[in-house]
């Protein structure tokens, strides 16, 4: 690469920067965008005033120049005609002599030394006539167009804008103003007297660049009243921002300082008493929270003991139902069930008391989420072949191990699978792992009854069911859902849903491998599936597995990809 193409690509490289350093200043900063809208107003302002008041004295300058250098031209072509009338010369000599006499008077009283005269075209030619005089600076300078309107219009006085060296020989703007002489003997002659403006344009400029400095300074004096006061109106502001992230964060003891009895300090005065406002209503509910919590802990133990009882006598009872008549018989069987239900959701209960309190702690460790979905597909395998569903595993591979606690994990697999398998209708049902260098997901796909929109999005509610009336084979409690969520967000991750009705759903786990939040983290595997409106990988025989599927029957171990 050239020298010129370097030097070319850095400082396109620069622009780049500088457009990218503005645009991100006029996005984040008021002060900035206020700042340089008040400079941009400003300056436009001064510009226009400038221009106008520049254009104004300019013309005014010239018009009284104008009117000045007329006025001295009349006066001296009287002046120089008195002096021609009073003559009485008779020959050429004495002509010429009263010729010259009055072109001085012309340059003494007019003040100018650029002088021409001009026989006019009706004047006879004779011998006493004085010749033409041209002085070096109005040569070629008066034009044709102001000679025909002297020639034709006698004792007029006509005037046009010219060019004239000033004392260093540079060009400088000045006026000529053609009028008539009539020299005894002679006849009628044009003459025209130059005038230099030079000082009047220097005067001009004076003015401009006094005008162009006084607005630079104005537009600077604006800028730094601007900042000012744009500083000193952010500042509360600024401080309100600051005071509200630390409000968000949990320091509900902070407060902004208000002062004086203006409109800042009132909005200071408004934000205190919210936040005095908001840290009584936290601290009633957090009370609240402790009072709930510990009468849901107090119960859940009080209920402990009689539970325990009732247990170990259902258990007797369970033991000898072969010696009851057939009604007691199922009495005992029913009383085991829903003992052991009532167990499960009172520890449910507790669980979501830990929650709620905040008081959950994880033991993470590095854990393979592919061993940990075959230990639950073999943990479910039973209750899958007693409602004729088929559980397969989908692992292609990638970095599987992440920090989390398997414990937990685990509870939301069997939880997944377990509502898959009851929702199945009989139909496989697909548990799936991938990973990334940031996630590990984990998706659990049936091909049952599926949901409705509106069923979908409520499905993670406490004790909410789509469908009320279905009879539970599983003995489920209305909280797995909800504390499968709450796992999977305390280990900073996702669980999500699709659904459709009649086509089965697909529920996503998605954890970070790491604990970072400075990460994005990316889900390795889509939410929605691939084949939305299949009816299940057998619907269409044994074809239909895929490459990558088993038929029914075929352990998980023999579908993972090695």
């Amino acid at each position: 690469m050239s020298i010129a193409a370097e030097s070319a690509e850095r400082a396109t490289g620069w622009v780049r920067r500088g457009v990218r350093r503005f645009g991100s200043a006029w996005r984040h900063s008021l002060q900035f965008r206020t700042v340089l809208i008040t400079l941009g107003l400003s300056s436009l302002a001064i510009l226009v005033i400038g221009f106008t008041i520049s254009f104004t004295v300019a013309s005014n300058l010239f018009q009284g120049q104008v009117e000045r250098v007329l006025g001295l031209s009349s006066t001296a072509r009287a002046a120089a005609q008195a002096s021609l009338d009073a003559s009485d010369a008779a020959d050429r000599a004495s002509v010429q002599a009263v010729t010259n006499s009055a072109v001085r008077t012309v340059i003494g009283v007019s003040g100018s030394s650029d002088i021409a005269l001009f026989r006019t075209p009706d004047t006879p030619a004779g011998s006493i006539a004085p010749p033409d005089f041209l002085s070096p600076d109005l040569g070629g300078r008066i034009s044709a167009e102001l000679r025909e309107r002297v020639q034709g219009n006698p004792e007029g006085q006509y005037w046009q804008s010219i060019e004239l060296p000033d004392q260093n020989g540079e060009p400088a703007p000045g006026i000529v103003v053609g009028t008539d002489l009539l020299i005894p003997g002679a006849g009628r002659y044009e003459l025209y007297i130059g005038y230099d403006l030079a000082d009047t344009e220097q005067t001009l400029a004076f003015m401009q660049l006094t005008g162009a400095v006084g607005a630079v300074a104005l537009i600077a004096l604006l800028s730094a009243i601007t900042l000012i006061v744009v500083r000193w109106l952010i500042e509360p502001i600024l401080a309100v921002a600051a005071t509200s992230r630390r409000l968000a964060a949990g320091d509900l003891g902070v407060r902004v300082p208000a002062k004086g009895e203006d409109e800042l300090a009132a909005l200071a005065e408004a934000f205190n008493g919210m936040a005095d406002t908001l840290q009584a209503r936290i601290r009633d509910l957090a009370e609240l929270s402790v009072m709930q919590q510990r009468f849901v802990s107090d119960v859940s133990h009080e209920l402990r003991t009689p539970l325990t009882t009732i247990r170990l006598a259902g258990d007797v009872l369970y033991g000898q139902r072969e010696d009851f008549p057939p009604a007691t018989a199922r009495t005992a069987e029913l009383l085991r069930t829903q003992t052991e239900r009532f167990e499960t959701l009172l520890a449910d209960l507790l669980e979501i008391s830990r929650y709620d309190a905040g008081s959950v702690e994880l033991e993470s460790e590095p854990t393979n989420l592919v061993h940990l979905a075959e230990e639950s597909i073999e943990s479910m395998r039973a209750l899958a072949a007693d409602h004729g569903s088929d559980l397969r595993l989908e692992a292609p591979g990638g970095h599987l191990d992440a920090e989390v606690d398997p414990r937990r994990i685990q509870r939301i697999v069997r939880n997944l699978l377990g509502n898959a398998i009851e929702h199945g209708e009989g139909r496989p049902v697909v548990l799936s792992v991938d990973s990334n260098a940031t996630a590990v997901a984990l998706s659990v796909r049936d091909y049952g009854l599926g949901m409705s929109e509106e069923a979908a999005a409520r499905v993670f509610d406490r004790f909410w069911r789509a469908d009320p009336s279905r009879r539970r084979s599983i003995g489920g409690t209305g909280l797995g859902l909800a504390i499968a969520l709450e796992d999977a967000v305390a280990h900073g991750g996702t669980l999500d849903v699709w659904s459709r009705e009649g086509r089965g759903s697909v529920f996503r786990l998605v954890l970070p491998r790491v604990r970072d939040a400075s990460v994005r983290i990316v889900a390795p595997l889509e939410l929605e599936p691939p084949d939305p409106d299949a009816a299940g990988p057998d619907a269409s025989g044994p074809d239909a597995h895929g490459p990558d599927s088993a038929g029914p029957g075929v352990p998980a171990e023999e579908v993972r990809d090695a």
